[in-house]
């Protein structure tokens, strides 16, 4: 038992470090250091930043269109350093689960496939001259790779409870009798609410979750492409962006350039894409406060208040983005706070689909019971 809680640690470790790791790519994007080394893995052909002269002199030689600056590299760098060992990190977790009897092995399998796909998404960030493709990419792979160790965490602590389950000997006590008429009473509320969360509350969870997905995508689209602060009114836009909106501005492939640093599409299209995130973040509002609304009585009040916590938090943050245009260390808690309302999302999601909605029903009702045998 020791053991797989050193185990199940170990995954709580990683999904710590992920964090971390996504605020320092936010930080590194933010404060344009993405090619504050121009090779990968290394830095100027360096394991470190290059600090001395003699250094110094080497990297100019080597990258000429490309003068060192000390900070922006050692911002890149830091966050390869930090990524690199989330990478051993979950490696360590994908070789411990296939020793392990009864951990699950599918999971960290597809985990280290990820985490070996966002490193070669990292080095073609640097050799792709920021494409905005492939810096959306590394960003939804980021938050792909946290949302994976939160899955996984999360099942391998229910199997860490039933292993403990297994050596409780206590038995449960016995249910209450209840006459017949209570009974049917239960299984048709039982009936009743099994069908309202197969239903049309599944639906709504499935569609807000994948709207904050979307909604993520388009914010990572924002970034890369250099648009997040075209628009500097609320609620969408100062400018005429209905007239001249242009769709062209979302094709995955960018017009050719020798960098992407700063962008390279025109007024028009960044406007477009401006304008689509916070139409988009509008749509994610209303989905998601509605959803909170709709699991308050299954699900409880704990995550409803989650839900609405979490996606205030992220709109006064978008806000503020907007009106104090970018503060660095509000822009990287607005990237950080999507993150955690993606998670919480993938949390009502698991608890919808594998919740027993009739429980609050049969508790009831059993309440009842006891009031009639009173």
């Amino acid at each position: 038992m020791e053991t797989e809680k050193r185990y199940l640690g170990l995954i709580y470790g990683a999904l710590l470090l992920a964090f971390v790791v996504v605020g320092l790519g936010a930080f590194t994007r933010l404060t344009e250091a993405g090619l504050g080394c121009p090779d990968w893995p290394g830095c100027y052909g360096f394991l470190t930043v290059p600090l001395t002269p003699e250094k110094v002199e080497q990297a100019t030689q080597a990258f000429p269109n490309a003068p060192v600056e000390v900070q922006k590299a050692w911002n890149e760098m830091i966050h390869r350093y930090v990524a690199g060992t989330l990478g051993l990190v979950i490696a360590g977790i994908a070789w411990l689960a296939w020793r392990g009897q009864g951990r699950r092995k599918t999971l960290p399998t597809i985990l280290l496939g990820v985490v070996t796909f966002q490193a070669a998404l990292g080095m073609w960030t640097v050799t792709m001259n920021l494409m905005p493709i492939v810096v959306m990419g590394h960003l939804l792979g980021g938050f792909t790779t946290v949302t994976l160790l939160f899955l996984l965490a999360v099942l391998e602590r229910k199997r860490v409870r039933q292993l403990r389950d297994t050596h409780d000997e206590s038995s449960p006590p016995e249910p209450l009798t209840r006459n017949p008429s209570i009974r049917n009473r239960d299984t048709m509320a039982s009936h009743q609410a099994d069908s309202s969360l197969s239903g049309r509350l599944k639906a709504l969870t499935v569609g807000a979750l994948m709207a904050v997905i979307l909604q993520i995508a388009l914010g990572g689209w924002t970034s890369a492409n250099y648009a997040a602060v075209v628009c500097t009114q609320l609620p969408i836009c100062e400018v005429d962006w209905v007239s001249s909106y242009d769709a062209s501005a979302f094709h995955p492939i960018s017009p050719t350039s020798e960098t992407y640093q700063y962008g390279v599409l025109g007024f028009e299209q960044r406007v477009t894409i401006h304008a689509t995130h916070r139409i988009g973040a509008m749509v994610v509002t209303a989905l998601v406060l509605l959803l909170a609304w709709r699991v308050r009585r299954p699900l409880g009040n704990t995550t409803s208040m989650l839900l609405v916590g979490a996606l205030l938090l992220q709109i006064s943050l978008g806000v503020t983005n907007v009106v104090a245009l970018l503060p660095l260390s509000v822009a990287v808690a607005h990237n950080v706070c999507g993150l955690l309302l993606l998670l919480i999302m993938v949390r009502t999601t698991v608890l919808v689909f594998s919740a027993q909605p009739s429980k609050v029903s049969r508790t009831s009702l059993e309440e009842s019971g006891r009031l009639s045998h009173g």
